[in-house]
């Protein structure tokens, strides 16, 4: 009789769980605290076209600022602002550990060295940084494979230098090592011809060519890179609805120049996440994209065409349009 009596409650303490009718959507510490300064606070590493000066020198600018101010809008509308702080040194990234920024742009590395994992909640990929090689416009080489028996300057330790590695180790091609600490007497070394090509991440390599060498000679980049990897949207981990936020609005952005098909939505109505799932009003996505355009606009400005280091999308782009972006979207 017993057994039965225990059986019998368990069952029914299952079906109460069952049916406990779903919670709507409530704001978390991060959702109250921007909406009551008003005020979204980003970070990320400083990288050329993602974060750092304008080509002018006035002012902050790049792709995480201008994201940033996209997923701020979700909440804030045309009237937030945006704080954004760089990560530059070790104890920068204490604004991401102690909750002081609310949005962190970081790759994996970054997370693990400064020992985030723990502490935030991985989102989406926002951006994709490759290393790769710069040459002189006269140079023969077309491909990494050329640059065998070449000398190749290096920043002793970087992701550039493991990635040159692991390459030519692969393809058993052997090349004249050459190291150097310091970025400046590096750039030096290639502008003086001491090497053949200097290898780096290629935002770095776009902004070093626009200078050209003493000699006023360019440079190009060989298109294919030695490795890419992801950079992504990194949120404190108390606040699981600003972390919903933040991913639906990079699907958002992500997917708007995707033109609507005969079976999927396309532009501002792409994210089909409601307002009332994530606590917003029913047009955050023409909000979203309302503050900066969509994210093909963004790459434009910051980094593409429009942009003085004029790189191509490549991987950042929808895995339609060949990119490595998956969003999801209605089937």
């Amino acid at each position: 009789m017993k057994s039965r009596l225990v059986a019998r409650t368990a069952q029914a303490a299952t079906l109460a769980f069952a049916f406990v009718p779903p919670l709507a959507a409530q704001a978390g510490p991060v959702v109250d605290r921007i909406r009551a300064e008003g005020v979204i606070r980003c970070g990320g590493v400083s990288r050329p076209g993602l974060a750092g000066q304008s080509p002018d020198g006035r002012e902050a600018g790049g792709l995480y600022l201008d994201l940033c101010r996209a997923i701020g809008a979700a909440l804030l509308g045309p009237e937030g602002r945006v704080a954004f702080h760089p990560y530059d040194f070790d104890a920068a990234f204490d604004r991401m550990r102690d909750g002081r920024d609310d949005l962190a742009f970081l790759d994996g590395s970054e997370i693990l060295d400064q020992r985030l994992a723990g502490k935030t909640i991985l989102g989406p990929a926002v951006a994709f940084v490759s290393t790769s090689v710069r040459v002189p416009e006269d140079s023969a080489a077309r491909s990494l494979a050329d640059l065998a028996g070449k000398s190749v300057c290096f920043d002793q330790g970087s992701a550039a230098h493991r990635s040159l590695e692991a390459y030519m180790t692969a393809r058993r091609l052997d090349f004249t090592r050459m190291p150097y600490t310091e970025t400046g007497e590096m750039d030096d070394a290639y502008a003086a011809r001491k090497c053949d090509a200097e290898a780096g991440e290629i935002g770095d390599l776009a902004a070093a060519r626009l200078s050209g060498d003493a000699k006023g000679r360019k440079s190009r980049i060989l298109p294919e890179p030695l490795a890419t990897f992801p950079v992504f949207a990194v949120t404190p981990a108390s606040d699981p609805q600003w972390t919903a936020i933040v991913a639906w609005a990079m699907v958002a952005l992500e997917r708007a120049e995707l033109p609507p098909g005969p079976w999927t939505a396309g532009g501002a109505e792409a994210a089909a996440a409601s307002g009332a799932d994530l606590g917003l009003p029913d047009d955050w996505r023409r909000r979203v994209l309302a503050a900066a355009g969509s994210y093909a606009d963004i790459y434009a400005r910051n980094l593409g065409d429009r942009s003085p280091l004029a790189l191509p999308r490549g991987p950042d782009a929808p895995a339609e349009a060949g990119g490595l972006f998956v969003t999801p979207f209605r089937e």
